[in-house]
C-alpha cells in the first residue's frame, strides 16, 4: 500500500502534471471504485484541478468552482497512478479502474489484485472532507517529540499496531513501520505503555528520519517525470520484504511474524535481544520445534 513518502512523491507528480489543467472527461471502468453517488462524477468533469492534498494515505485532488468539491482516491494495496501523455488513452483491461481525461495526457488509475478495493469519493465541502476522510491521525513529520509521545503512548498497544493505526499517525503503514522499528532498535511486539524516555526518543527520531529519507530517495528517483514504480518492497530497505536475508548491520537472518496478508520483518539481534518472536501459524504448527533464539534458528 502506497504509504506517507509514496503519496507525497504523487501528490507531487500531481502538481505538475494536473494542477492548473481541465479536467475534461472521468472514463470509470471498475465497477467497486466509485463510492459516491451525490454529487454525480460527471459534476467535476470540465473543471480546473487547482490543488492536492494529502490526508493520510489519501490522494485528494481540489476542484476550482464556488462549491468546494474535492475528488478523493484511495488507492489501498495494490492500487497505482499511470500518467499517458496520449489524450483518450485506454487502460490495460484487466487492470484498468478509471482514466481521467486532459487536455495533454491520462491519468489512469489501475489495481494489480483480484479484490478490487481502490475507491474514489467525490465530496462536496471541506467539512465533510475533513469528516469523512481525516482519520485524525497526527502528522509525524509536523509535531514535536512530546506529541509524538502523547499519540504514541494514549493506548496500551504494540509498537507495530500503534505506528500502523490511522487514528494515532497519519500515512505510516506496514512496510515503513518495520524499517522505524529497525532503526529504532525497537521489538514490534513491545508495548507502548513499557518504553522509558530514551526508547520513545529513538522512536521519534526514526519515524521522522526514515519517513524523510525515503520520500526524498522517491523524489530523487522520478525526477520531474511521474512515479511508475510504486511498490512497498526496495532493495534498499533494511528489513521489511527481507525474510531469511542477512541484516544489513549484523548479517543474523531477518525474521518475520505472519498474519493474515500481513508479515511483520524484524532482526533478531538488532530489536529483540536475540529472541525470536512466535509466528502464529508456524509456531503452532512446528510446536517445539519452533526456534525461540538466534541460537535454535542456527541449530
Amino acid at each position: 500500500m502506497p504509504e506517507l513518502p509514496d503519496v507525497v512523491v504523487y501528490l507531487e507528480a500531481l502538481d505538475r502534471f494536473v494542477v492548473g489543467r481541465e479536467l475534461r472527461e472521468i472514463r470509470v471502468f471498475g465497477i467497486s471504485l466509485l463510492q459516491t453517488f451525490d454529487p454525480p462524477i460527471s459534476a467535476v468533469e470540465g473543471r480546473t484541478v487547482v490543488g492536492t492534498r494529502r490526508l493520510g494515505k489519501r490522494l485528494v485532488l481540489e476542484m476550482d468552482g464556488p462549491d468546494d468539491l474535492f475528488m478523493v482516491i484511495h488507492l489501498m494495496v495494490a492500487g497505482r497512478l499511470r500518467w499517458r501523455d496520449q489524450p483518450g488513452t485506454k487502460p490495460p483491461g484487466k487492470i484498468g479502474l478509471a482514466a481521467f481525461d486532459f487536455d495533454y495526457g491520462t491519468l489512469m488509475l489501475t489495481e494489480a489484485s483480484k479484490r478490487k478495493k481502490a475507491s474514489l469519493w467525490l465530496v462536496n465541502g471541506a467539512d465533510t472532507l475533513a469528516e469523512n476522510h481525516n482519520r485524525g491521525g497526527v502528522e509525524p513529520l509536523e509535531i514535536d517529540e512530546v506529541g509524538f509521545r502523547n499519540a504514541l503512548t494514549a493506548r496500551n498497544r504494540t509498537l507495530k499496531r500503534a505506528l500502523c493505526d490511522p487514528t494515532v499517525f497519519s500515512g505510516i503503514g506496514n512496510a515503513y513501520s518495520d524499517e522505524i522499528l529497525f532503526h529504532a532498535g525497537l521489538s514490534p511486539v513491545q508495548r507502548t505503555d513499557h518504553l522509558d524516555d530514551d526508547a520513545i526518543a529513538r522512536l521519534y527520531q526514526a519515524t521522522r528520519t526514515t519517513l524523510a529519507d525515503w520520500t526524498e530517495r522517491h523524489r530523487r528517483a522520478v525526477g520531474n517525470g511521474f512515479p511508475d514504480k510504486v511498490t512497498a518492497f526496495h532493495a534498499d530497505m533494511a528489513v521489511h520484504g527481507k525474510f531469511d536475508l542477512p541484516c544489513p548491520v549484523c548479517a543474523v537472518p531477518v525474521q518475520r511474524i505472519v498474519y493474515a496478508d500481513n508479515e511483520v520483518n524484524y532482526c533478531p539481534q538488532c530489536q529483540t535481544g536475540g529472541r525470536l518472536l512466535a509466528d502464529r501459524s508456524l509456531s503452532r504448527l512446528l510446536k517445539d520445534d519452533w526456534p525461540r533464539s538466534i541460537e535454535d534458528l542456527e541449530d
